[in-house]
Order: C-alpha cells, then sequence, then structure tokens
C-alpha cells in the first residue's frame, strides 16, 4: 500500500533534520510535517474499523520508536475526524506559533467502469475521498501552514493531465486536484505558502490497489447492476474485453515508488520546489505531451481505440 511505504519514507526525514537543511524554517522548534492518507479500505471503500490500527501501514511506522513521528488515524471523508486530527496535532507542536511545516495530501480511492457502467453513487464515493478528503483536510490546515510559511503537496496523477477511458470516476477527481492546486498555490504564494503536485504514472503494481480477484468482483457486480438495454447495446464481449484491459494496466505498472517518494521529499525541502513533479515512465511522460499538446484530433485517433 503506498500510504503505508510513503509514511515510512518520511520517517528519515522526521528523525533527522539534515534532510530539511536547504529550508532555514523548518529548524525551528516545534514544527511538524503532517502526511494524511485515506482510511478508506482499498477493497471495499468503507471506512476502517478502529480495530484496525495496529496494522501493517501504522505498525510499521510506530515500531521505528522515531520520537518525531507520531502515527494517527482518521476518514478524510469526515470533517469531525480531520478537526479532532488538526487539534491533536496542533497539541503536539512545541510552539503553536511556528505552525505546520508541511502537508502531504496522499489519500485516494480508486474504481474503474466506462460511464454508462458506472453508477452516480461509484462517482460520489471516490471523488469524497480523492477530491473533497483533499479540500477537506487542506482547508483545516491552512492557518497552521500560514503562519510556518510552509509546504502543501497534493499526489495527483498523470490521470489528472490526461484522461483515459474507462477511468471517469479517478480521472474528474484529479483533474479537479490539479486545478484546486493552482488555485491554492497562486492564492497562498503572497504569504509564502508554496504548493507542489506529484503525477504519478502508473504504479497500480506498487500500490497493490488492484488484484485480479478485486477486477472480477467489481466486473460481476457491475454488469449484474446494468440495465438490459445497456447490456444489450454494449454486449458481453466488449465488456469482457474492457475489464481484460484494465488487468492488463494493472499487471503493466512500475513496481519501485522511490520517484515518487523522492518527488515529495524535494517538494518539502528544496528551497524552491517544482510546481508540478513528473515520476512516471517514458510511455506516459509521452502520452502526456502528446494530449496536452497536440491537436485533440492526434490523440483521439491514438487513444480512442
Amino acid at each position: 500500500m503506498l500510504a503505508a511505504r510513503f509514511s515510512r519514507a518520511l520517517a528519515p526525514l522526521a528523525r533527522n533534520r539534515l534532510g530539511f537543511q536547504n529550508v532555514p524554517n523548518i529548524t525551528r522548534a516545534g514544527q511538524m510535517l503532517s502526511s494524511l492518507h485515506s482510511m478508506k479500505d482499498e477493497k471495499t471503500q468503507e471506512p476502517q474499523d478502529k480495530k484496525d490500527k495496529g496494522k501493517e501501514g501504522s505498525q510499521e511506522l510506530d515500531a521505528m520508536n522515531c520520537d518525531r513521528m507520531k502515527t494517527l488515524q482518521l476518514d478524510v471523508c469526515k470533517c469531525a475526524e480531520v478537526n479532532k486530527a488538526i487539534e491533536t496535532i496542533q497539541k503536539s507542536l512545541k510552539d503553536p506559533s511556528e505552525g505546520l511545516w508541511g502537508l502531504v495530501n496522499n489519500a485516494g480511492v480508486s474504481a474503474f467502469g466506462e460511464v454508462e457502467f458506472t453508477s452516480l453513487e461509484t462517482y460520489k464515493e471516490v471523488a469524497e475521498v480523492n477530491l473533497w478528503g483533499t479540500i477537506r483536510t487542506t482547508k483545516a490546515s491552512l492557518p497552521m501552514l500560514r503562519r510556518a510559511k510552509g509546504r502543501i503537496v497534493n499526489i495527483s496523477s498523470v490521470l489528472g493531465r490526461t484522461a483515459s477511458a474507462g477511468r471517469s470516476t479517478y480521472c474528474i477527481t484529479k483533474f479537479g486536484m490539479e486545478a484546486f492546486s493552482d488555485c491554492l498555490r497562486w492564492e497562498l504564494f503572497p504569504m509564502g505558502v508554496r504548493v507542489s503536485v506529484v503525477e504519478p504514472g502508473n504504479f497500480v503494481v506498487a500500490t497493490r490497489i488492484y488484484s485480479p480477484e478485486r477486477i472480477q468482483a467489481t466486473a460481476q457486480k457491475m454488469w449484474e447492476s446494468l440495465p438490459e438495454d445497456v447490456r444489450r447495446d454494449y454486449g458481453k464481449k466488449y465488456f469482457n474485453q474492457r475489464v481484460s484491459n484494465m488487468e492488463l494496466h494493472c499487471k503493466s505498472g512500475s513496481v519501485d515508488t522511490k520517484p515518487v517518494i523522492e518527488s515529495v521529499s524535494h517538494a518539502l525541502t528544496s528551497k524552491t520546489p517544482y510546481t508540478r513533479y513528473h515520476p512516471m515512465d517514458y510511455y506516459w511522460w509521452l502520452r502526456m505531451q502528446i494530449v496536452t499538446h497536440a491537436p485533440g484530433a492526434v490523440s483521439d485517433m491514438i487513444y480512442s481505440q
């Protein structure tokens, strides 16, 4: 799970102030780095029960015994839990007037299925975590971030720059995050807060956010819920082919998340963080350039097959 791996990678930064040697402000007593992840289960998209505390990610982080790092579970879809987390962070600051140095919005869930195959509820569930969760945690953290003149790092996706058939539920949330981040960056620039966006390529293999079993279970439920006329018009052969394409996509991703971790680290620690980071392989980088710079007819010809 990327959230757990990502947090583990931040542990050395929490332990070692030298990781922030390019940023004088971070050495001030009481400043903190906050990385907020979704507490939605990746398979069911349901909130995890409190009894899950201590499993995998949080257990490994707690085992590091880092006195400068604390783990805290929350559901980014619930204002009460987000506000409680902010209160906990404030109480952990030696000097609250120094503020919060960094916020990394890494909460995310995913779904697949063409527009006619996807329920409105699925659209809402994905957006509630990926988009509204980011907005909710950012707004709650802004007073502390402004005081510190800190950093906001939003984990978007290459699918926030280029669309993909069958991924509209995910794409619209990441396109929304891109726009939110741009607006936020321009608003906060005069106040000294820097906002960066990290746009990873295909890291499905590394994150294990999809498994063959989950894809098949989701596809079966999706097919059974379709209206009869939609099933008739598309046909099972077409439907099965789209599912097979998704399975192939989930087997072809990068397995090393190091480029993502390095991008986040740079955004948090550099004196001159980039606006956007592109940790992706050449296929996705080239696709992004074609979609964003070439005439629409070109990308339609290549990618609408």
